[in-house]
């Protein structure tokens, strides 16, 4: 077998859910190596308040340049291949990955191939404010011949408010999960045949449990799908895997 690569994790949005980013890769390197195999891993923590703030003022560009050069350090690190731990970061996705150097693994794409090999076209998404209603990731979706149904306004600003004002600091609340529960059930109603949890903290609170619909982790697709790739000798191809 081709020796592992070094897969980078570029983190802190929020560092929570980094947190299973790394808990996951190791996982999965476990259970398809054995013994005492772990992921050869490196990773880049941001800090997420800087990254907050650029988000709500708009300041796109800046906080490409913060990812970027993070995304850099950890090729010299020895990174083979980046994942971006966040869904809304990857807005600026494309700009990280100038000059890279290595692939970028694209959380969008990850979670698209899961949906279409479950037989779906129709799916709800959740997630940041910024994630449901520019079209960055849902265009991306999209792109793979996906239908995809976000909230009304209402639940887009209960869904998003819960994100940042709780999950990203960690805190679970049983009263915040059935109102996810709830937007769910909305989702399905106007037809969603599965439900995109598309913010890497939602998995803290919302499981299979949460919904009558299948769910797609995307912090688990996008972590395991890089530890595949990082065992499977795998090129970037022609498909829409990867950025840059």
């Amino acid at each position: 077998m081709a020796a592992m690569k070094v897969i980078g994790l570029l983190g802190g949005m929020s560092w929570e859910s980094s947190a299973e980013y790394y808990r996951i890769v190791n996982e999965r390197v476990r259970e398809r190596l054995g013994g005492l195999h772990s992921a050869r891993c490196v990773l880049y923590s941001v800090d997420f308040a800087e990254i907050e703030r650029m988000q709500v003022e708009g300041r796109w560009d800046d906080a490409a340049a913060v990812l970027a050069d993070a995304a850099r350090a950890l090729v010299r690190a020895g990174a083979e291949v980046v994942v971006l731990c966040t869904n809304t970061m990857h807005k600026v996705a494309d700009r990280i990955t100038d000059g890279l150097g290595v692939p970028l693994l694209h959380l969008a794409d990850a979670t698209a191939e899961a949906v279409t090999a479950a037989g779906l076209t129709r799916v709800g998404l959740l997630g940041t404010a910024f994630t449901m209603e520019q079209d960055f990731y849902t265009g991306r979706l999209a792109a793979h011949g996906l239908d995809v149904l976000t909230p009304g306004a209402a639940d887009r600003a209960e869904v998003h408010r819960i994100i940042y004002e709780e999950l990203v600091l960690g805190v679970v609340e049983e009263s915040s999960r059935q109102v996810y529960r709830e937007v769910i059930g909305r989702l399905v109603e106007r037809g969603a045949r599965g439900v995109v949890l598309g913010c890497t903290e939602i998995e803290l609170l919302v499981s299979t449990r949460d919904s009558p619909v299948p769910v797609f982790p995307t912090t688990r697709l996008h972590a395991e799908l890089a530890v595949d790739l990082a065992l499977a000798d795998q090129r970037p191809g022609p498909g829409r895997r990867f950025t840059g």
